[in-house]
């Protein structure tokens, strides 16, 4: 693959060890040339560190397996999530998903990325609905403001929500900013 193609979450190959990518831009300097520059995190050692790649350099794609799994519970620094077709169960260290953890609710399906028989990564759907536990409460006639307040969710993520959001209300979140969509129900 070239550098252009990689994306967050995607695993490689660099010197005969597997890397997630955690982040990638694309970085042009008045008269030099562009690069890529890749921030990758070593599956192995955990170390994390920022490489400069060329255009046209080819960058080894590792082979990734995606199986639909079901998060079921977390145990101290573990979690576990089920196969939905085998129900093998597999137990991912908090650090490798711990940015990912405060949108996991128990029993959500999603897609973990395993990589030679080991898991490596989860893929969440691009938005979760997630109780408020713990807000100020609204005032009638907050509603058409874009003024914003601290909501406690019930996975105990802190975001931002409008005015006529309150305890008990269902908000849907987006998993890739953390940002709030929609209010999706209210008890």
């Amino acid at each position: 693959m070239k550098p252009s193609e990689i994306k967050k979450g995607h695993v490689i190959r660099w010197q005969n060890e597997l890397w997630r990518v955690v982040g990638s831009s694309h970085v042009q300097k008045g008269n030099w040339r562009s690069y890529y520059q890749l921030d990758m995190k070593n599956l192995k050692t955990g170390r994390v560190l920022t490489n400069r790649f060329a255009t046209h350099e080819d960058i080894e794609y590792a082979e990734v397996d995606q199986r639909k799994m079901q998060y079921l519970y977390r145990d101290g620094n573990h979690h576990c999530f089920m196969d939905s077709e085998t129900f093998e169960q597999v137990m991912i260290p908090h650090d490798e998903i711990a940015d990912q953890v405060p949108y996991l609710k128990l029993n959500m399906e999603l897609v973990v990325q395993f990589v030679e028989n080991q898991p490596v990564s989860i893929d969440l759907p691009s938005w979760v609905a997630l109780e408020v536990i713990e807000t100020t409460p609204g005032v009638k006639g907050d509603t058409v403001s874009n003024v914003m307040k601290p909501a406690k969710l019930e996975t105990g993520l802190e975001i931002k929500v409008p005015l006529h959001v309150n305890a008990g209300d269902i908000v849907k979140v987006d998993t890739r900013t953390g940002e709030f969509i929609e209010r999706a129900s209210t008890k």
